[in-house]
């Protein structure tokens, strides 16, 4: 299931521009029956997947970004292993009850594998029902530990680290090299913020730093929102607390926070975790930011370049997309190997090859070994960080 992927090979594969469906998978119908529908079409490889991802809504730029990587890797993989993969789009504007629905619509199609869905709170509520269907999801964003711990998501995958590689890293970042006494600390009352301020407040305040801990309604908009984060910068943000930790999943709020505390004078170094990983959304000078993946915008690597030039046909590029790109990566090798073995794709075997995945660091561009601990985690502790330059630029660094 290894290969390496030429420039040449790759940008080739764009020329398949119609694998990503502009309708969405929620429209299918039908039951179990059409699970088995995949097989071979003139000699081809055939399957159906989808892809879950908040392509509206306050973090559309994002979910777009997931969405266009994706379409890039369906197209590549299926020129490079000469299959015949559909990609449906589901639109869950990260809300856990439309991602129920989409998800539910999935599994009454015909669709063997799932990349997605991109937040947390969506996996807890939708893993189960995967699990049940015995269907494979990756994810290239949701990090929340209790995902792979808690046993209720059996058919579970991602390429990310974790909260708790992520969220010590970034803590002991702060500690040794940012060297405050005070943090301020506001979560979203989501699961993924929650779960990255569980593992970060500890480690800070054994280091004898003082911990304000505060939170904010993640689903506010508009005014409200508004006045809520101006609220915070007045009434909570003091001048002891040298750092403001924001682990949210919609950078343009972590820029209005920026904002307001420059309006209001008040100085401190925000460190955003990788939900706000937007340098187009997110660029308060001075900041930090980890991140999913590497920036690769500018790598000589042949497969990287190749990468960087065919999400151009699709959208934007940003950093934040390439992890999911990595996860169709993952699913349409899962597919292709089911292929070459004889057997018709299935969502068991596609699932049994997916566990089975093993990549080398040369072969994706995520730059590691892309293997899957028991519970579905990635195997090893990887961590990305960013600063933000006085230009606004991202400068990766050590994240140690």
């Amino acid at each position: 299931m290894k290969r390496m992927l030429i420039a040449a090979l790759a940008l080739g594969a764009l020329a398949v521009a119609g694998c990503g469906s502009s309708s969405s998978s929620s429209t299918s119908s039908g039951g179990t029956a059409q699970v088995a529908s995949s097989g071979s079409k003139s000699g081809k490889c055939v399957a159906a997947i989808a892809i879950e991802g908040p392509f509206t809504g306050p973090v559309a730029q994002v979910g777009l970004e997931q969405l266009h990587f994706a379409q890039l890797a369906v197209a590549t993989d299926n020129t490079v292993n000469g299959t015949d993969v559909t990609l449906d789009q589901d639109d869950t504007t990260l809300t856990p009850s439309t991602a129920v629905a989409k998800s539910q619509a999935i599994i009454a199609s015909s669709a063997v594998a799932v990349v997605g869905p991109a937040g947390s709170q969506e996996v807890e509520a939708v893993g189960p029902l995967f699990g049940k269907a015995g269907i494979a999801f990756v994810t290239g964003s949701a990090t929340l530990p209790a995902l792979t711990a808690s046993g209720k998501n059996p058919t579970f995958f991602r390429v990310v680290p974790d909260d708790d590689v992520q969220g010590p890293q970034d803590a002991n970042y702060i500690i040794n090299h940012l060297h405050t006494k005070s943090v301020l600390i506001i979560d979203d009352d989501e699961a993924y913020s929650q779960g990255l301020v569980n593992v970060m407040i500890p480690i800070l305040k054994k280091a004898g730093i003082t911990v304000n801990h505060q939170t904010i309604n993640g689903n506010d908009t508009g005014a409200t929102l508004a006045a809520a984060l101006k609220s915070l910068v007045t009434s909570q943000l003091t001048p002891a607390d040298a750092v403001t930790v924001l682990p949210w999943q919609a950078a343009a709020n972590a820029q209005q926070f920026g904002l307001d505390a420059k309006q209001q004078g008040k100085k401190t170094i925000i460190f955003g975790t990788d939900g706000i990983n937007s340098p187009s959304q997110f660029n308060i000078a001075g900041s930090y930011v980890s991140a999913f993946g590497p920036d690769i915008s500018s790598s000589n690597r042949a497969l990287d370049k190749a990468i960087v030039a065919g999400v151009a046909k699709y959208g934007p590029y940003g950093s934040f997309g390439l992890p999911t790109y990595e996860a169709a990566d993952v699913v349409m090798r899962a597919i292709s190997s089911v292929c070459k073995s004889g057997q018709t794709p299935s969502r068991s075997n596609v699932l049994a090859a997916v566990k089975a995945t093993h990549m080398a660091a040369a072969a994706n561009p995520l730059g590691i070994p892309v293997a899957f601990a028991a519970g579905g985690n990635l195997a090893g502790d990887y961590g990305y960080l960013f600063h933000v330059d006085s230009a606004g630029k991202y400068v990766e660094i050590a994240p140690k």
